[in-house]
């Protein structure tokens, strides 16, 4: 019954596109964070609809700042999201001369260490960090 309601309103079902992944994007979105950018993380998350997808953010400098730059779901041209979110992830940081970390890229885990958790120095970033 859901199959054929969706079948019969899916012309009405407004689609939000995927967001950009390309690193001018991302950049300009880390440009209008409120505060400069210390590292570039991405995390997992996941839902009933979705099932697991990877969130980009921007870590501010500051206590606890962070600013979302993208969501990766499973990508159209059939690229998973862990794959598509570290090879943007690493672009952006590479680009704005930040770590770029990733504390779980090969097994969906929502509770792993945080950048700010893995020996980030207290005075600023640290772009010695392992780029996972």
């Amino acid at each position: 019954m859901v199959h054929a309601r969706y079948d019969a309103l899916a012309d009405q079902v407004e689609r939000t596109p995927p967001d950009p992944l390309d690193v001018p994007s991302l950049a300009a979105r880390a440009a209008a964070l409120p505060g400069r950018v210390a590292a570039i993380e991405a995390l997992w998350d996941g839902d009933t609809v979705h099932d697991w997808f990877v969130v980009l953010v921007a870590v501010l400098e500051g206590p606890d700042g962070e600013g979302h730059l993208a969501t990766v779901h499973h990508r159209p041209e059939g690229s998973l999201p862990r794959a598509a979110a570290a090879e943007a992830g690493r672009a952006l940081a590479d680009h704005l001369g930040v770590p770029f970390h990733f504390p779980s890229p090969n097994v969906p885990d929502d509770q792993a260490p945080r950048w700010r958790a893995v020996g980030r120095p207290a005075g600023g970033s640290n772009r010695s960090l392992k780029r996972t």
